[in-house]
């Protein structure tokens, strides 16, 4: 496991272009996808949902990390006292 995490760490920047290719691929996919009954707004624009799941996943983080600090994060002196 151990190995494995050093590996994908040492090669951080294909993997970040491989993530991002695949994004790509997503919204190039839907191009061509039939289109069904549009329910919602977004199902009318092309790669809404895969620019959606994207900033949700990046506002999650952000946030979460947000809250972490807030509420979890302790002083360096935490225990001493």
């Amino acid at each position: 496991m151990v190995r494995l995490l050093n590996y994908l760490n040492e090669h951080s920047v294909m993997l970040k272009r491989i993530f991002f290719l695949f994004l790509i691929l997503t919204v190039v996919f839907d191009l061509y996808v039939k289109r069904h009954e549009i329910h919602f707004f977004g199902d009318a624009i092309i790669g809404f949902w895969s620019l959606f799941g994207i900033v949700g996943c990046l506002g999650m983080i952000i946030v979460c990390k947000g809250l972490s600090h807030v509420w979890l994060m302790k002083k360096e002196d935490y225990y001493d006292k």
